[in-house]
């Protein structure tokens, strides 16, 4: 699933090409994703000129003169910028036909993203409503974690991956930050310290960060706005590393699961 830093390197990458273009028409080809796009959707964008392209955890927020509107790119989606006469691929569901010839499609083999309309202000969108403070933000700190964290019995991992307390930090990011500040991911989120608490906030931006800056990680569908990969691939030190040697010690790499996903660590690194 297409995590924050490859949400973010798509809202980035879009967001020049996208400011100040007028939406000359949107083209639903296939309107049954994860929620259904609602059918006067297309007829309510058309003509809006584009303010801004914004992000909340995972999801896009595209901002017009008009109605704006939320995107998620679900397990396997991306979004494309191309010239109109491109020609079109299967699962090609959405198409924003901008008035500079190009357009901006919603590639989702699955069909588990979404595009639906914002209210004003736009936090008060169900899908928006209740979550955490963004990784990346003034309001995370490991001061805030270790104060949420308190008698709280379920495995770290599991914690930072909750919406609730801190958005946007997917399964790979999860592993990477623990990784980082030595931490297991089966550990009580609630005997962590204050100290453990400010490395685990630290990490968390640190690898998110570096993954931005890379582009995101490609492991099977996620391309950019402009058809490319994300390269923080060759930068895992743990996620899908199991059996080979620890970057930092040698120690082969472990793998156990928690809340039915598959955790990497280092036994010796992380305590």
């Amino acid at each position: 699933m297409p995590e924050l830093p490859e949400v973010e390197t798509t809202r980035s990458g879009l967001e020049p090409h996208l400011q100040g273009r007028r939406i000359q028409q949107l083209i639903v080809r296939e309107p049954r994703l994860r929620w259904p796009v609602p059918p006067d959707l297309a007829k309510l964008l058309s003509g809006g000129q584009v303010r801004r392209l914004d992000r909340r955890a995972k999801y896009l927020l595209l901002g017009t003169d008009g109605p704006g509107v939320l995107l998620h790119l679900g397990m396997s989606g991306s979004l494309r910028r191309c010239a109109a006469d491109t020609p079109l691929r299967p699962h090609d569901h959405l198409i924003f036909r901008l008035d500079d010839g190009f357009e901006v499609r919603l590639h989702d083999p699955r069909r588990f993203g979404c595009c639906l309309p914002l209210p004003d202000p736009p936090q008060h969108h169900p899908l928006l409503a209740g979550l955490g403070p963004e990784p990346l933000g003034d309001e995370f700190d490991g001061d805030y974690l270790h104060c949420l964290s308190r008698g709280r019995r379920a495995p770290v991992k599991a914690f930072i991956m909750d919406q609730q307390v801190v958005v946007g930090v997917g399964n790979i990011y999860a592993s990477e930050a623990l990784f980082l500040a030595g931490i297991r991911p089966g550990r009580a989120a609630g005997r962590l310290s204050r100290a453990h608490c400010r490395a685990l906030a630290t990490s968390i931006r640190t690898v998110l960060a570096e993954a931005i800056a890379e582009g995101g990680t490609t492991l099977r569908d996620f391309v950019r706005e402009d058809g490319t990969h994300g390269y923080f691939r060759q930068r895992l030190r743990v996620y899908g590393r199991e059996g080979l040697p620890c970057v930092s010690c040698g120690t082969p790499i472990r793998s156990r699961r928690i809340g039915n996903r598959a955790s990497s660590y280092c036994p010796t690194c992380q305590r």
